[in-house]
């Protein structure tokens, strides 16, 4: 029992990770000492997309899903929800690219947006 919530916890925080690294921008308009760990986690995430690389944080959830003698995720709500976004069916490399670039042209227009409104205060 305490795997498969450590699996579903890993399955919580890797899907906030991805929230935070398609919209972590918008927080950066608010507070812009949250560039240091925004640009860091948005240009990791547009690598493993364009290099097709596994998340750790994938291996992880699966490790403790066969921890907890399961082979694949069971539908309840996290997963019912959550593993839709994390992992959609047919990801193809072509869909990975896409979603990298996605990741990095959201993120340039809100840097530039950034950079754009600091300009015009001085």
């Amino acid at each position: 029992m305490a795997d498969s919530v450590l699996a579903n916890f890993v399955l919580v925080i890797h899907f906030a990770y991805v929230v935070f690294v398609v919209l972590g921008g918008l927080w950066v308009l608010k507070w812009r000492k949250a560039a240091w760990l925004h640009v860091p986690a948005a240009l990791w995430a547009a690598v493993v997309e364009y290099t097709g690389w596994i998340c750790p944080l994938t291996p992880l959830e699966n490790w403790f899903l066969m921890k907890a003698g399961k082979t694949g995720y069971q539908s309840d709500f996290l997963e019912r929800y959550l593993l839709f976004f994390l992992y959609p069916d047919r990801l193809t490399r072509q869909t990975q690219f896409l979603l990298g670039t996605l990741v990095v042209v959201i993120n340039i227009l809100i840097y530039a947006y950034i950079v754009l409104k600091g300009k015009s205060r001085i």
